[in-house]
């Protein structure tokens, strides 16, 4: 799930209240009405152990705790406890009515409040005075705030696998990870970015993301293509996975230049990335020969690679660490 729509709504805040001290010896005991206690608010808190948003789905409604009422001898109510929201590193929080972000979370730990607690009313002790020794007026609690939000989740990965459907972006993930997205020999397997960690030493790690297939057209939403593309708006890397021979009899190489045009037209700055362009199942007769002209094509060195034999895969992961390298990622072997 990478996008929901929910209502949060802060704690009411607790109402004050009148009332006077009646004790045996104290004939003119005064005013001791306490006031309300604050109500609760609705926190969002980015929580590395959370990788999507499906929790939320089953709950349109997310109401912190009200606060208490207050009580005699000046007695606070209590305040109403805070309501936290676990969501995953990544997600994009967006006020649904007036269309902005909120905040960005982007490191774990990251949070924010989206609906603040009514503040408590106040009790009759608060309004007296040298004037007014025994004042009858106490003051309700505030309403909590309401609002109405959208969640998004953007993905955030160093390195992206993009490419048509079926190009073999999740059997690649899961040979050089231990993520294990759904594999079958046809498009559109993979319905929601995967993550893996690719671990090649004691010191030197990297995060990849498997996209969801693009087709043309992904730009304008062909394909759910908008919940695909925001993932790669993260990606500080992309790996684009060319397949030699496409089971619909498409040209390699047009299909290449399709999935450009569509990162271009979703994001003008994705093309400028970093790209390593790689033409996968190795194994298969025409994967040199695609493997040639599309280098000759874009003017840059292409890898061939089969992830189910492991060949290439080496080389693949070299390119990544220098690129990686280069950014400052991690310091350069000595």
């Amino acid at each position: 799930m990478d996008g929901v729509e929910v209502v949060v709504q802060g704690g009411r805040g607790g109402d004050g209240i009148i009332s006077f001290r009646r004790e045996k010896y104290v004939p003119r005991g005064g005013p001791d009405g306490g006031d309300g206690g604050n109500g609760g608010s609705v926190i969002l808190v980015a929580d590395p152990s959370v990788d999507n948003l499906s929790h939320l789905t089953q709950r349109k409604h997310w109401k912190a705790e009200d606060g208490q009422r207050g009580g005699s001898s000046e007695c606070h109510g209590a305040n109403g406890e805070d309501l936290i929201i676990s969501v995953p590193v990544g997600t994009v929080v967006r006020d649904a009515e007036r269309n902005f972000v909120i905040k960005d979370l982007v490191s774990p730990g990251d949070r924010v409040v989206v609906a603040r607690g009514g503040k408590g009313g106040k009790g009759n002790a608060a309004f007296k005075s040298s004037t007014n020794r025994a004042p009858r007026i106490a003051t309700p609690g505030q309403d909590g705030e309401i609002r109405r939000l959208i969640l998004e989740l953007k993905v955030i990965a160093d390195v992206g696998l993009v490419g048509k459907p079926n190009a073999g972006k999740s059997t690649l993930l899961s040979r050089l990870t231990r993520a294990r997205p759904k594999i079958a020999p046809y498009p559109f397997t993979t319905t929601h970015p995967h993550l893996g960690r690719v671990v090649v030493d004691w010191n030197r790690s990297f995060v990849m993301a498997d996209i969801p297939g693009l087709i043309e057209g992904a730009h304008a939403g062909a394909g759910l293509g908008h919940e695909f593309l925001r993932h790669i708006q993260r990606a500080g890397i992309l790996v684009h996975l060319v397949e030699p021979e496409p089971a619909d009899g498409s040209s390699p190489l047009e299909n290449y230049f399709v999935i450009r045009r569509e990162l271009e037209l979703f994001d003008r700055e994705l093309i400028n990335r970093p790209e390593i362009v790689v033409v996968t199942k190795a194994d298969l007769p025409r994967a040199e020969e695609v493997r040639a002209k599309l280098a000759e094509a874009i003017g840059k060195p292409v890898l061939l690679i089969s992830a189910v034999t492991g060949e290439g895969l080496d080389e693949l992961v070299r390119n990544i660490l220098k690129i990686l390298e280069s950014q400052g990622r991690f310091a350069s072997p000595a």
